[in-house]
């Protein structure tokens, strides 16, 4: 592997879109990007990797890293989504898995430094080096946001209430979507949001199928070397409110701690035998525009347990189901009328080099090739749940992405 040091190039954002600009002109695929905390950087970007739809059980199909100590080198880029359907029984949007390989990254210290990494050797281009010279071009791009069905989405949760009451299930993410219309281009979309919201986890990818713009806090699954690491958000409060009241709330606590006996239980599958631990339980988190509450599940898994059985084992992510994980998925697709598509599935890079990082694809944004946007939001409910406050909580969580104009249609409505 190739490691060169180029230096302060900047926001992670404008160095997406600096080589977002300079492929399309050289007629190049776009660029992918994991922007916030991955691999204990700042971001790993693919300056040019062409994605493309995949069998769902080939995503991340990649060996097992094993190296923790920063490069990243390049891999497989890619999604998966939630496998489910809705109520209404339509086919997936987009592609229900898609990657593409990338031999090179450009990755951004923690310290603020960036490297050109090469898993065959080879030296950065040229054109990537005349991009960052030249920097972004601002582009303005914006989505006109219809209201989403706050009705249907109360009748879920009514429903969810009584399949609580009735002991089908303890708790249950019911969900939303806020739809809309791009004018501009899906990645200056994303790299806005970005610098705006700096989420933990977001990631970008797209192609001639469309693009995904998931701005996303929560870590799904880190797997280096034996190692795999879960950080399953549950509780919710507007970042205006008092952050501990989080943890003086029985329902936040509660829907956590379910959550991550969950999340266990799934790890328990692949790991050995009394290495699944919680090093973390209910810390209090801030992310864009609210607070959560944070645990994490650690397990051993044997290296010889590939990435598939550990996805076999582990998705959709326990935080956006519910338990039991089963019955409740059953419910999910009653209670919502559409498929949630790549939202509450997952968005990442798998690298023969440093392991595989994924995240949770909430605060997910689908675009279509022909401009369309879709938003799914939502939140666990539990038997303390109050329909309207979970109703708020969903325009929380939308609002640093959508703004108020969709607070104020669906107000509206």
């Amino acid at each position: 592997m190739r490691i060169d040091r180029l230096g302060p190039l900047g926001a992670a954002p404008s160095v997406l879109s600096a080589l977002a600009v300079a492929a399309a002109q050289r007629g190049l695929a776009p660029p992918a990007a994991l922007i916030g905390d991955w691999f204990g950087s700042r971001a790993v970007i693919a300056p040019s990797v062409a994605v493309s739809a995949v069998p769902a059980g080939d995503a991340f199909d990649v060996a097992v890293g094993t190296r923790a100590d920063g490069p990243v080198g390049g891999g497989w880029f890619g999604y998966l989504s939630y496998p489910d359907p809705g109520a209404d029984g339509c086919g997936p949007r987009l592609p229900e898995a898609a990657g593409g390989w990338s031999d090179c990254v450009l990755r951004c210290a923690a310290d603020g430094t960036w490297w050109h990494e090469s898993l065959s050797g080879a030296t950065v281009s040229d054109w990537v080096l005349e991009a960052l010279h030249a920097g972004p071009t601002p582009r303005a791009a914006t989505v006109t946001w219809r209201a989403p069905d706050r009705e249907t989405h109360q009748r879920g949760v009514r429903a969810c209430l009584g399949a609580i009451a009735a002991g089908e299930v303890y708790q249950a993410c019911v969900c939303t979507q806020f739809r809309g219309t791009l004018q501009g281009e899906p990645v200056d979309f994303f790299a806005d949001a970005v610098a705006r919201t700096a989420p933990a986890r977001a990631a970008y990818l797209s192609g001639t199928w469309g693009a995904v713009a998931s701005l996303s806090p929560e870590l799904f699954l880190r797997r280096c070397g034996e190692t795999v690491t879960s950080s399953p958000i549950k509780g919710t409060l507007p970042r205006h409110a008092d952050p501990a009241a989080l943890r003086a709330s029985v329902k936040d606590v509660a829907e956590n701690i379910m959550i991550v006996d969950l999340v266990r239980n799934d790890l328990g599958r692949v790991a050995r035998t009394g290495t699944v631990l919680v090093p973390e339980l209910l810390a209090v988190r801030p992310a864009p525009g609210v607070w959560h509450l944070v645990s994490t599940v650690t397990a051993q898994v044997p290296l010889d347990v590939p990435h598939a059985a550990i996805l076999a084992a582990t998705f959709p992510p326990a935080s956006v189901t519910g338990t039991p994980k089963t019955r409740a998925r059953e419910l999910l697709q009653q209670w919502e009328p559409h498929r949630r598509g790549i939202y509450c599935g997952t968005v990442g890079l798998a690298s023969p080099v440093s392991g595989c990082e994924l995240n949770v694809a909430i605060r997910t944004v689908e675009f279509t090739p022909s401009g369309d946007a879709v938003l799914g939001v939502g939140g666990g409910i539990t038997a303390d749940s109050d329909p309207l406050r979970e109703w708020e909580e969903c325009l929380h969580k939308a609002a640093p992405i959508a703004g108020d104009q969709a607070r104020e249609r669906s107000t509206a409505s």
